[in-house]
Protein backbone atom coordinates (compact mmCIF):
# COMPACT_ATOMS: atom_id res chain seq x y z
CA UNK A 1 0.00 0.00 0.00
CA UNK A 2 1.26 3.47 -0.83
CA UNK A 3 2.68 5.42 2.08
CA UNK A 4 0.60 8.29 3.44
CA UNK A 5 2.81 11.36 3.74
CA UNK A 6 1.94 14.90 2.76
CA UNK A 7 3.28 17.47 5.17
CA UNK A 8 7.03 18.00 4.89
CA UNK A 9 8.65 18.12 8.32
CA UNK A 10 11.05 20.85 9.35
CA UNK A 11 13.70 19.61 11.73
CA UNK A 12 15.64 21.90 14.09
CA UNK A 13 19.15 20.56 14.72
CA UNK A 14 22.71 21.76 15.14
CA UNK A 15 25.11 20.63 12.39
CA UNK A 16 27.83 21.95 10.08
CA UNK A 17 29.19 20.49 6.84
CA UNK A 18 30.73 21.04 3.37
CA UNK A 19 31.77 18.51 0.70
CA UNK A 20 32.46 18.21 -3.03
CA UNK A 21 31.50 16.33 -6.19
CA UNK A 22 31.54 16.90 -9.97
CA UNK A 23 30.34 15.31 -13.16
CA UNK A 24 29.84 16.42 -16.80
CA UNK A 25 28.76 15.19 -20.20
CA UNK A 26 28.49 17.05 -23.51
CA UNK A 27 26.54 14.92 -26.01
CA UNK A 28 23.66 17.38 -26.19
CA UNK A 29 22.57 20.85 -27.31
CA UNK A 30 21.51 23.47 -24.77
CA UNK A 31 18.69 25.93 -25.50
CA UNK A 32 18.16 28.87 -23.13
CA UNK A 33 15.55 31.58 -23.18
CA UNK A 34 12.75 33.47 -21.53
CA UNK A 35 8.98 33.17 -21.92
CA UNK A 36 6.97 36.39 -21.73
CA UNK A 37 3.38 37.55 -22.12
CA UNK A 38 3.05 38.88 -25.67
CA UNK A 39 0.84 41.77 -24.56
CA UNK A 40 2.69 42.92 -21.45
CA UNK A 41 6.22 41.49 -21.89
CA UNK A 42 6.01 40.26 -18.29
CA UNK A 43 7.63 36.87 -17.53
CA UNK A 44 5.40 33.78 -17.53
CA UNK A 45 6.12 31.34 -14.71
CA UNK A 46 5.57 27.56 -14.71
CA UNK A 47 5.46 27.17 -18.50
CA UNK A 48 5.97 23.55 -19.54
CA UNK A 49 8.80 23.43 -22.10
CA UNK A 50 8.83 20.04 -23.82
CA UNK A 51 10.52 18.41 -26.76
CA UNK A 52 7.68 17.04 -28.90
CA UNK A 53 7.30 13.26 -29.19
CA UNK A 54 9.64 12.74 -26.25
CA UNK A 55 9.76 12.99 -22.47
CA UNK A 56 12.49 15.65 -22.34
CA UNK A 57 11.01 18.61 -20.51
CA UNK A 58 11.61 21.47 -18.12
CA UNK A 59 9.60 24.35 -16.67
CA UNK A 60 10.17 28.11 -16.48
CA UNK A 61 11.17 29.70 -13.19
CA UNK A 62 9.50 32.75 -11.64
CA UNK A 63 11.48 35.00 -14.00
CA UNK A 64 10.14 33.10 -17.04
CA UNK A 65 13.59 31.67 -17.77
CA UNK A 66 14.33 28.14 -18.93
CA UNK A 67 17.15 25.87 -20.05
CA UNK A 68 16.48 22.61 -21.88
CA UNK A 69 19.11 20.14 -23.03
CA UNK A 70 18.41 18.25 -26.24
CA UNK A 71 20.15 14.97 -27.15
CA UNK A 72 22.26 15.33 -30.29
CA UNK A 73 20.11 12.81 -32.18
CA UNK A 74 16.93 14.88 -31.59
CA UNK A 75 18.05 18.31 -32.79
CA UNK A 76 15.70 18.11 -35.80
CA UNK A 77 12.68 18.42 -33.53
CA UNK A 78 10.07 20.85 -32.24
CA UNK A 79 9.78 22.39 -28.77
CA UNK A 80 6.33 23.24 -27.42
CA UNK A 81 5.45 25.82 -24.75
CA UNK A 82 2.29 25.23 -22.68
CA UNK A 83 0.84 27.30 -19.85
CA UNK A 84 -2.55 27.73 -18.25
CA UNK A 85 -4.37 30.70 -19.78
CA UNK A 86 -2.12 30.95 -22.86
CA UNK A 87 -2.22 29.57 -26.39
CA UNK A 88 0.24 26.78 -27.05
CA UNK A 89 3.30 27.66 -29.12
CA UNK A 90 5.50 25.17 -31.03
CA UNK A 91 8.88 26.16 -32.52
CA UNK A 92 11.32 24.07 -34.57
CA UNK A 93 14.79 23.91 -33.02
CA UNK A 94 16.32 25.36 -36.18
CA UNK A 95 14.65 28.70 -35.34
CA UNK A 96 16.10 28.86 -31.85
CA UNK A 97 19.49 30.13 -30.77
CA UNK A 98 21.45 28.52 -27.97
CA UNK A 99 20.92 31.59 -25.77
CA UNK A 100 18.74 34.70 -25.35
CA UNK A 101 15.61 33.32 -27.01
CA UNK A 102 12.48 35.33 -26.23
CA UNK A 103 9.29 33.26 -26.52
CA UNK A 104 6.06 35.27 -26.55
CA UNK A 105 2.81 33.59 -25.56
CA UNK A 106 -0.62 34.98 -26.38
CA UNK A 107 -3.37 35.04 -23.77
CA UNK A 108 -6.15 32.60 -24.59
CA UNK A 109 -8.94 34.73 -26.01
CA UNK A 110 -11.20 32.10 -27.59
CA UNK A 111 -14.85 32.81 -26.90
CA UNK A 112 -16.27 30.06 -24.73
CA UNK A 113 -19.38 28.63 -26.35
CA UNK A 114 -22.49 27.79 -24.35
CA UNK A 115 -21.04 28.67 -20.99
CA UNK A 116 -23.27 26.99 -18.41
CA UNK A 117 -24.11 28.04 -14.89
CA UNK A 118 -22.99 25.38 -12.45
CA UNK A 119 -24.28 24.76 -8.98
CA UNK A 120 -22.43 23.35 -5.97
CA UNK A 121 -23.39 19.75 -6.76
CA UNK A 122 -22.03 20.08 -10.30
CA UNK A 123 -18.61 21.21 -9.08
CA UNK A 124 -18.44 18.25 -6.70
CA UNK A 125 -19.52 15.94 -9.50
CA UNK A 126 -16.61 17.14 -11.63
CA UNK A 127 -14.13 16.15 -8.90
CA UNK A 128 -15.77 12.76 -8.36
CA UNK A 129 -15.64 12.04 -12.10
CA UNK A 130 -12.01 13.15 -12.16
CA UNK A 131 -11.00 10.46 -9.66
CA UNK A 132 -13.39 7.86 -11.11
CA UNK A 133 -11.68 8.21 -14.52
CA UNK A 134 -8.16 8.05 -13.10
CA UNK A 135 -7.47 4.69 -14.75
CA UNK A 136 -8.42 6.07 -18.18
CA UNK A 137 -6.51 9.35 -18.01
CA UNK A 138 -3.21 8.58 -16.25
CA UNK A 139 -0.36 6.17 -16.90
CA UNK A 140 -1.44 2.71 -15.78
CA UNK A 141 1.91 0.89 -15.88
CA UNK A 142 5.00 1.41 -13.70
CA UNK A 143 7.67 3.71 -15.16
CA UNK A 144 11.14 4.90 -14.23
CA UNK A 145 11.27 8.68 -14.05
CA UNK A 146 14.25 11.01 -14.04
CA UNK A 147 13.64 14.23 -12.12
CA UNK A 148 15.46 17.34 -10.97
CA UNK A 149 15.03 18.30 -7.31
CA UNK A 150 15.86 21.60 -5.62
CA UNK A 151 15.52 22.56 -1.96
CA UNK A 152 16.33 26.02 -0.58
CA UNK A 153 16.22 27.56 2.88
CA UNK A 154 16.50 31.33 3.26
CA UNK A 155 16.75 33.53 6.32
CA UNK A 156 15.18 36.84 5.42
CA UNK A 157 16.27 37.50 1.84
CA UNK A 158 19.50 35.48 2.04
CA UNK A 159 19.87 31.83 1.01
CA UNK A 160 21.50 29.84 3.80
CA UNK A 161 21.06 26.31 2.43
CA UNK A 162 20.80 24.96 -1.11
CA UNK A 163 20.40 21.32 -2.17
CA UNK A 164 20.00 20.03 -5.73
CA UNK A 165 19.81 16.50 -7.08
CA UNK A 166 19.01 14.36 -10.08
CA UNK A 167 16.81 11.54 -8.78
CA UNK A 168 15.33 8.34 -10.18
CA UNK A 169 11.69 7.67 -9.29
CA UNK A 170 10.18 4.21 -9.35
CA UNK A 171 6.66 5.43 -10.19
CA UNK A 172 3.71 3.05 -9.95
CA UNK A 173 0.72 3.06 -12.26
CA UNK A 174 -2.09 5.27 -10.97
CA UNK A 175 -4.35 2.30 -10.21
CA UNK A 176 -1.62 0.51 -8.29
CA UNK A 177 -1.22 0.40 -4.52
CA UNK A 178 2.51 -0.37 -4.68
CA UNK A 179 4.99 1.82 -2.84
CA UNK A 180 6.99 4.34 -4.86
CA UNK A 181 10.74 4.67 -4.31
CA UNK A 182 13.34 7.35 -5.07
CA UNK A 183 17.10 6.97 -5.51
CA UNK A 184 19.78 9.64 -5.93
CA UNK A 185 21.72 9.73 -9.19
CA UNK A 186 23.85 12.75 -8.33
CA UNK A 187 23.50 15.56 -5.80
CA UNK A 188 25.16 18.63 -4.39
CA UNK A 189 24.57 20.76 -1.31
CA UNK A 190 26.05 23.73 0.49
CA UNK A 191 25.02 25.48 3.69
CA UNK A 192 26.15 28.73 5.30
CA UNK A 193 25.32 28.13 8.95
CA UNK A 194 27.04 31.36 10.03
CA UNK A 195 23.90 33.19 8.91
CA UNK A 196 21.72 30.95 11.06
CA UNK A 197 23.29 32.02 14.35
CA UNK A 198 23.08 28.86 16.51
CA UNK A 199 19.96 27.38 14.95
CA UNK A 200 20.18 25.14 11.89
CA UNK A 201 16.85 24.67 10.17
CA UNK A 202 16.49 21.54 8.05
CA UNK A 203 13.85 20.03 5.82
CA UNK A 204 12.93 16.37 6.24
CA UNK A 205 11.52 14.29 3.40
CA UNK A 206 13.52 15.70 0.51
CA UNK A 207 12.17 14.68 -2.92
CA UNK A 208 9.55 12.40 -1.33
CA UNK A 209 7.77 15.51 -0.04
CA UNK A 210 7.25 16.70 -3.61
CA UNK A 211 6.29 13.23 -4.85
CA UNK A 212 3.59 12.83 -2.21
CA UNK A 213 1.88 15.98 -3.51
CA UNK A 214 0.53 13.79 -6.32
CA UNK A 215 -3.11 13.92 -5.24
CA UNK A 216 -4.17 11.51 -8.00
CA UNK A 217 -1.79 8.86 -6.61
CA UNK A 218 -2.29 9.83 -2.95
CA UNK A 219 -5.81 11.29 -2.68
CA UNK A 220 -6.01 10.30 0.97
CA UNK A 221 -3.36 12.91 1.80
CA UNK A 222 -5.70 15.72 0.81
CA UNK A 223 -9.17 14.18 0.76
CA UNK A 224 -8.95 12.23 4.00
CA UNK A 225 -10.16 8.70 3.30
CA UNK A 226 -11.41 9.87 -0.11
CA UNK A 227 -14.19 11.72 1.74
CA UNK A 228 -14.93 14.24 -1.02
CA UNK A 229 -18.16 15.29 0.70
CA UNK A 230 -16.12 16.87 3.50
CA UNK A 231 -15.38 19.79 1.17
CA UNK A 232 -17.40 22.59 -0.39
CA UNK A 233 -16.79 22.97 -4.14
CA UNK A 234 -17.53 25.98 -6.32
CA UNK A 235 -16.80 26.66 -9.99
CA UNK A 236 -14.66 29.67 -10.84
CA UNK A 237 -14.06 31.31 -14.22
CA UNK A 238 -12.72 28.59 -16.59
CA UNK A 239 -9.35 28.84 -18.30
CA UNK A 240 -7.51 27.04 -21.12
CA UNK A 241 -4.39 25.01 -21.72
CA UNK A 242 -3.33 23.79 -25.13
CA UNK A 243 -6.60 25.18 -26.55
CA UNK A 244 -8.69 22.96 -24.25
CA UNK A 245 -11.29 24.24 -21.80
CA UNK A 246 -10.23 23.76 -18.18
CA UNK A 247 -12.64 23.91 -15.23
CA UNK A 248 -11.29 25.78 -12.23
CA UNK A 249 -12.86 24.24 -9.13
CA UNK A 250 -12.36 26.01 -5.81
CA UNK A 251 -12.55 23.80 -2.73
CA UNK A 252 -12.59 24.40 1.01
CA UNK A 253 -12.72 21.92 3.84
CA UNK A 254 -15.94 22.00 5.87
CA UNK A 255 -14.46 20.94 9.22
CA UNK A 256 -12.50 23.95 10.40
CA UNK A 257 -11.98 22.72 13.95
CA UNK A 258 -8.32 21.85 13.27
CA UNK A 259 -5.96 22.78 10.47
CA UNK A 260 -7.72 22.55 7.11
CA UNK A 261 -7.09 22.86 3.37
CA UNK A 262 -8.46 25.07 0.63
CA UNK A 263 -7.38 25.63 -2.95
CA UNK A 264 -8.03 25.20 -6.66
CA UNK A 265 -8.27 22.12 -8.87
CA UNK A 266 -7.94 22.51 -12.65
CA UNK A 267 -9.84 19.80 -14.55
CA UNK A 268 -10.05 19.21 -18.30
CA UNK A 269 -13.70 19.78 -19.24
CA UNK A 270 -13.74 17.00 -21.85
CA UNK A 271 -11.78 14.18 -20.23
CA UNK A 272 -12.14 15.09 -16.53
CA UNK A 273 -8.35 14.97 -16.11
CA UNK A 274 -6.81 16.90 -13.22
CA UNK A 275 -4.01 18.90 -14.89
CA UNK A 276 -3.03 21.16 -12.00
CA UNK A 277 -3.74 21.61 -8.28
CA UNK A 278 -2.80 24.40 -5.91
CA UNK A 279 -3.81 24.41 -2.26
CA UNK A 280 -2.89 25.87 1.11
CA UNK A 281 -3.02 24.81 4.73
CA UNK A 282 -4.95 27.17 6.98
CA UNK A 283 -2.63 28.23 9.80
CA UNK A 284 -4.93 30.40 11.94
CA UNK A 285 -4.31 28.01 14.84
CA UNK A 286 -0.55 28.51 14.84
CA UNK A 287 0.17 25.99 17.59
CA UNK A 288 -1.64 23.13 15.84
CA UNK A 289 -0.05 24.06 12.52
CA UNK A 290 3.38 24.10 14.14
CA UNK A 291 2.87 20.58 15.48
CA UNK A 292 2.53 19.31 11.90
CA UNK A 293 5.89 20.65 10.81
CA UNK A 294 8.33 21.07 13.68
CA UNK A 295 10.03 17.79 14.56
CA UNK A 296 12.70 18.94 17.02
CA UNK A 297 13.78 22.31 18.40
CA UNK A 298 15.37 23.90 21.51
CA UNK A 299 12.96 24.41 24.42
CA UNK A 300 13.36 28.19 24.43
CA UNK A 301 12.36 28.51 20.78
CA UNK A 302 8.88 28.71 19.28
CA UNK A 303 8.41 28.05 15.57
CA UNK A 304 5.23 28.96 13.69
CA UNK A 305 4.31 28.56 10.01
CA UNK A 306 3.07 31.76 8.35
CA UNK A 307 2.40 30.22 4.94
CA UNK A 308 2.04 26.60 3.79
CA UNK A 309 1.36 26.33 0.05
CA UNK A 310 1.48 23.40 -2.38
CA UNK A 311 1.31 23.12 -6.16
CA UNK A 312 1.37 20.20 -8.60
CA UNK A 313 1.30 20.11 -12.40
CA UNK A 314 0.62 17.06 -14.55
CA UNK A 315 2.19 16.51 -18.00
CA UNK A 316 0.71 14.58 -20.92
CA UNK A 317 2.17 12.16 -23.43
CA UNK A 318 0.24 10.04 -25.94
CA UNK A 319 -3.05 10.82 -24.24
CA UNK A 320 -1.89 9.75 -20.77
CA UNK A 321 -1.07 12.15 -17.94
CA UNK A 322 1.53 11.78 -15.19
CA UNK A 323 3.12 13.66 -12.29
CA UNK A 324 5.32 16.35 -13.81
CA UNK A 325 6.11 19.10 -11.32
CA UNK A 326 5.61 19.61 -7.59
CA UNK A 327 6.26 22.71 -5.49
CA UNK A 328 6.15 23.37 -1.72
CA UNK A 329 6.50 26.80 -0.09
CA UNK A 330 6.81 27.29 3.68
CA UNK A 331 7.24 30.60 5.51
CA UNK A 332 8.25 30.20 9.17
CA UNK A 333 8.72 32.52 12.12
CA UNK A 334 11.30 31.56 14.76
CA UNK A 335 10.70 33.25 18.11
CA UNK A 336 13.56 33.07 20.61
CA UNK A 337 12.58 33.62 24.24
CA UNK A 338 13.98 36.92 25.62
CA UNK A 339 15.03 38.08 22.14
CA UNK A 340 13.59 41.35 20.93
CA UNK A 341 13.22 40.40 17.24
CA UNK A 342 11.97 37.24 15.53
CA UNK A 343 13.68 35.50 12.62
CA UNK A 344 11.85 34.68 9.41
CA UNK A 345 12.68 31.71 7.18
CA UNK A 346 11.47 30.53 3.79
CA UNK A 347 11.70 26.88 2.78
CA UNK A 348 11.11 25.89 -0.85
CA UNK A 349 11.01 22.38 -2.26
CA UNK A 350 10.56 21.72 -5.99
CA UNK A 351 10.80 18.68 -8.23
CA UNK A 352 10.46 18.42 -12.02
CA UNK A 353 10.21 15.20 -14.05
CA UNK A 354 12.49 15.64 -17.07
CA UNK A 355 12.27 12.18 -18.66
CA UNK A 356 10.74 8.73 -18.15
CA UNK A 357 10.69 5.27 -19.70
CA UNK A 358 8.72 2.06 -19.26
CA UNK A 359 11.54 0.14 -17.63
CA UNK A 360 10.51 -1.57 -14.39
CA UNK A 361 14.04 -1.92 -13.01
CA UNK A 362 14.80 0.37 -10.08
CA UNK A 363 17.92 2.46 -10.73
CA UNK A 364 20.15 2.75 -7.68
CA UNK A 365 19.44 2.17 -4.00
CA UNK A 366 16.27 3.77 -2.64
CA UNK A 367 16.62 6.59 -0.14
CA UNK A 368 14.32 6.80 2.89
CA UNK A 369 11.20 9.00 2.90
CA UNK A 370 12.55 10.55 6.12
CA UNK A 371 15.77 11.71 4.41
CA UNK A 372 17.32 15.04 5.39
CA UNK A 373 19.44 16.27 2.49
CA UNK A 374 22.57 17.05 4.52
CA UNK A 375 24.97 14.28 3.54
CA UNK A 376 24.99 14.89 -0.21
CA UNK A 377 28.22 16.11 -1.76
CA UNK A 378 28.79 19.51 -3.33
CA UNK A 379 29.45 20.15 -7.00
CA UNK A 380 29.03 23.90 -7.07
CA UNK A 381 32.63 24.33 -8.16
CA UNK A 382 31.83 22.71 -11.52
CA UNK A 383 29.57 24.81 -13.77
CA UNK A 384 28.94 21.72 -15.93
CA UNK A 385 27.99 19.57 -12.95
CA UNK A 386 24.58 18.56 -14.35
CA UNK A 387 25.92 17.55 -17.76
CA UNK A 388 23.09 16.50 -20.06
CA UNK A 389 20.45 16.44 -17.31
CA UNK A 390 17.63 18.98 -17.55
CA UNK A 391 17.06 21.19 -14.52
CA UNK A 392 14.85 24.11 -13.48
CA UNK A 393 16.68 27.34 -14.27
CA UNK A 394 17.50 28.90 -10.88
CA UNK A 395 15.90 32.15 -9.76
CA UNK A 396 18.20 35.17 -9.57
CA UNK A 397 18.68 34.84 -5.81
CA UNK A 398 19.75 31.20 -6.22
CA UNK A 399 22.09 32.08 -9.11
CA UNK A 400 23.79 34.61 -6.85
CA UNK A 401 24.07 32.02 -4.06
CA UNK A 402 25.64 29.46 -6.41
CA UNK A 403 28.14 32.01 -7.68
CA UNK A 404 29.13 32.91 -4.13
CA UNK A 405 29.55 29.22 -3.27
CA UNK A 406 31.89 28.75 -6.25
CA UNK A 407 33.98 31.77 -5.25
CA UNK A 408 34.33 30.54 -1.67
CA UNK A 409 35.38 26.99 -2.54
CA UNK A 410 39.10 26.20 -2.34
CA UNK A 411 41.05 26.22 -5.60
CA UNK A 412 42.75 23.01 -6.80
Amino acid sequence: MKTKYLQPVVCMVFIFFMSFFSFAQENYKTIQGKVVNQETNSPVEAVQVQLNDSDYATITNKDGEFTIKIPAEKTNSVISFNALGFDKKAIHLSYLNEEENIIKLMNSARELQEVNLYFKRDAEDIIKKCFAKKGDNYIDNPVQMTAFYRETIAKGNRNVSLSEAIVNINKSGYNSSNNEDISLYKARKSTDYDRLDTLALKFRGGPYSSLYLDVMAYPENLFDGNQFQNYTYTLDIPTEINNRLIHKVNFEENNKGNTWYSGNLYVDAQTYTLVRAEFQLNIEDRKKAANLFVHRKPGKVKVYPDLVAYEINYFEKNGKWYYGHGNIHLDLTVDWKKKLFNSHYTVKNEMLVTNWDTSTEMKGEAIKPSIVMTDDVSGFKDENFWGENNIIEPDKSIENAIEKIRKNLPKY
